[in-house]
């Protein structure tokens, strides 16, 4: 039997802003990147059943960065759930066909920390390389189909940035 995508539910999410002393944001290059592309994101990851949003955000980042989660300060929590729909050809083949997206809580947090505590090489490797960028550059170095979602964030954070 095969399940429409409109009635697929969207899996969920926490993501993080993690923006440095400087008002710059954290971005890491995808491992899994479609060959030819320049696929960056902020550090994301699903939210475990019963799991708390927050909890879920200090785990991901962890996991992603290396980033302890007394090296952040929270600085807020999106208002809303934010939604994005994966593209036609990538259903199926992303989180075993289970979900046609994601529903994000987001969290802007501050890193206190120094960039050598920043370490991508972790267990749950999911990125290359990483950078500080100017917020403004976030949605230009995202895959188009969060590039809306990303827009929303950052402006629902930029004062706090």
């Amino acid at each position: 039997m095969t399940v429409a995508f409109d009635d697929l539910p969207y899996r969920p999410c926490a993501g993080i802003m993690l923006a440095n002393m400087q008002g710059k944001v954290f971005v890491g290059q995808r491992l899994d990147r479609p060959a030819g592309t320049d696929a960056w994101q902020m550090p994301q990851g699903g939210i475990d059943d019963g799991e708390e949003a927050e909890a879920a955000a200090l785990r991901e980042l962890f996991e992603e960065t290396g980033v302890r989660a007394d090296l952040v300060d929270i600085l807020a929590r999106s208002k809303d759930e934010h939604f994005y729909d994966l593209p036609d050809d990538m259903i199926g083949r992303i989180w075993k066909g289970k979900y046609r997206g994601q529903r994000q809580i987001w969290f802007l947090m501050r890193f206190k920390g120094s960039d050598t505590d920043i370490n991508i090489e972790t267990a749950h490797q999911e990125f290359t390389s990483w950078q500080w960028v100017d917020a403004l550059m976030v949605p230009q170095l995202i895959v188009p189909f969060k590039k809306r979602l990303y827009e929303n964030i950052l402006a629902e954070f930029a004062d706090l940035i």
